[in-house]
């Protein structure tokens, strides 16, 4: 079976434009059509999960090499299922097109925000819309045990 080569992120980019540009005058609101974006998405996923690997490796190390070492099979092992709660999360929300336009623009804006709460959610094993009223600061300090309840 061959394995799928990784796409550039610029080439990726300008999928996504033209996507974007193509699919324009389309709304994408319910789920069924938000599927649509699925294989999208399913590409995007061995980049993301790069990148979280290297934000924690990078957050947990801080200048120590050796333990940045230490830390790369570990931070492989949470980005792997990170990720792809992220993919599936955009996708069951409805929002991937939102996502995606953030992402191509370089912020991080309500659509984005929306995903990263029920990820998280579901990965508290709480009902995924349950954490859309709070503050997205104060989950995660709450999550990384920097403040107490």
């Amino acid at each position: 079976m061959a394995v799928p080569h990784p796409i550039s992120l610029t080439r990726l980019a300008r999928l996504l434009a033209l996507l974007l540009g193509a699919s324009s005058a389309v709304t994408i609101q319910t789920p069924v059509q938000a599927g649509l974006l699925r294989p999208l998405l399913n590409l995007m996923q061995p980049q993301l999960e790069q990148r979280l690997s290297r934000a924690c490796v990078a957050q947990l190390s801080g200048d120590d090499a050796g333990l940045a070492a230490r830390l790369e099979q570990p931070c492989r092992a949470i980005a792997q299922p990170t990720s792809r709660c992220l993919i599936d999360e955009t996708d069951r929300s409805g929002r991937g097109l939102g996502v995606i336009s953030e992402m191509l623009a370089g912020r991080f804006g309500d659509a984005s925000e929306v995903v990263v709460k029920r990820c998280l959610a579901r990965q508290l094993g709480l009902p995924a819309d349950s954490l859309l009223e709070l503050p997205l600061r104060e989950l995660v300090q709450r999550y990384a045990g920097r403040t107490r309840p």
